[in-house]
């Protein structure tokens, strides 16, 4: 199934290539989960801090979100600054 990966500030580069800025459609299989969209892009466990799905804050156990057609995931790593 398709859907949109995005990744922000020091995550971009774990994007194939050929991503346009931020975002890239990629395929999936019915039944994954956040986790393992996480896990088959790469993505330091602890660099996945704030993790959205269509905007919504994944507040629990990434591997039980399941993940469905255009779904838009959306990964930062921490952020400081001010």
């Amino acid at each position: 199934m398709k859907m949109y990966l995005e990744l922000y500030a020091s995550l971009m580069h774990l994007l194939p290539p050929g991503t346009s800025r931020h975002k890239r459609e990629i395929k999936v299989n019915e039944g994954t989960s956040v986790q393992d969209v996480i896990d088959e892009y790469h993505i330091p466990l602890e660099m996945a801090h704030i993790v959205l799905v269509n905007g919504v804050f994944v507040c629990e156990d990434r591997s039980q979100h399941i993940l469905k057609e255009l779904d838009v995931l959306s990964i930062w790593p921490p952020v400081a600054g001010g």
